[in-house]
């Protein structure tokens, strides 16, 4: 039986290519995302698009029941529908910090919510997609850095709740995914798209990051660093976290803003 793994947010950028790299390993992909040409245009023989704002719990109730209808079983669901935030803290609205978390937090789980069941019964993967930020501070960052630390300790505590099931949970953790660079639509709160700012650092592909997503998936690891930069800042985070904070600093403010 052919597998089925639903992506929110998966009709661009980072959850287009790992819906492209699930269906190359012969997966069936239901994509949640906005209605619009982007979520038309992902539509294939093994992806079925579903037209949901994730914030809204009710769309998410509906849109869930339908995927579970549509497909015989699912074995992974991806948590990628996600905001970035640029900006320092004493020069953001709160409501900024909200929106960022309706979306990158609260959009998780309403989805957990509703496909924990069918997850359970396949003995499935819930995967978060997380960041660099979700574990260490990134500077400028304070609400995106928030919701991805909320989101990490709902998904490890996850982990230990769904283990009893079968049900393995992951983290993937990129540094930056060079998936909307340069284009002109941060708001003027700060709210912009995933992987738009120009002071990263070491950018990848939206491709390459999401075969080091799936190939940590195939190996049923819990924690997947994607990239060098990731992989570094892991490392270096966890024997000396204010080295890490002193490196960060010196090289986002080296970027551009």
């Amino acid at each position: 039986m052919i597998k089925t793994a639903v992506i929110t947010g998966g009709a661009g950028g980072l959850g287009r290519a790992l819906t492209l790299a699930l269906v190359a390993r012969g997966w069936a992909v239901a994509v949640l995302d906005l209605p619009g040409p982007e979520l038309e245009s992902v539509a294939a023989e093994q992806v079925r698009a579903y037209g949901c704002d994730v914030t809204d719990r009710q769309a998410v109730a509906t849109v869930c029941d339908r995927v579970i209808n549509d497909h015989p079983s699912i074995d992974l669901v991806i948590y990628n529908a996600g905001i970035t935030h640029i900006g320092l803290f004493a020069d953001t609205a709160l409501d900024a910090h909200r929106r960022v978390f309706d979306i990158n937090y609260f959009g998780a789980i309403n989805v957990a919510a509703r496909l924990i069941a069918p997850v359970r019964q396949a003995k499935g993967t819930h995967l978060g997609i997380s960041s660099v930020a979700g574990f260490a501070p990134l500077h400028r960052r304070t609400a995106y850095s928030a919701s991805k630390h909320a989101l990490e300790g709902f998904l490890r505590t996850l982990r230990e709740e769904e283990r009893e099931f079968g049900v393995h949970v992951a983290i993937a953790m990129p540094s930056f995914v060079a998936t909307n660079v340069g284009r002109p639509d941060r708001q003027d709160n700060g709210i912009a798209r995933p992987g738009s700012a120009s002071d990263g650092i070491d950018y990848m592909a939206p491709v390459e990051a999401a075969e080091i997503i799936v190939r940590g998936l195939m190996q049923q690891r819990d924690t997947i660093p994607v990239g060098r930069i990731a992989r570094m800042a892991w490392i270096i985070n966890r024997l000396s976290p204010r080295l890490y904070a002193r490196l960060m600093m010196r090289n986002i403010q080296n970027g551009k803003h």
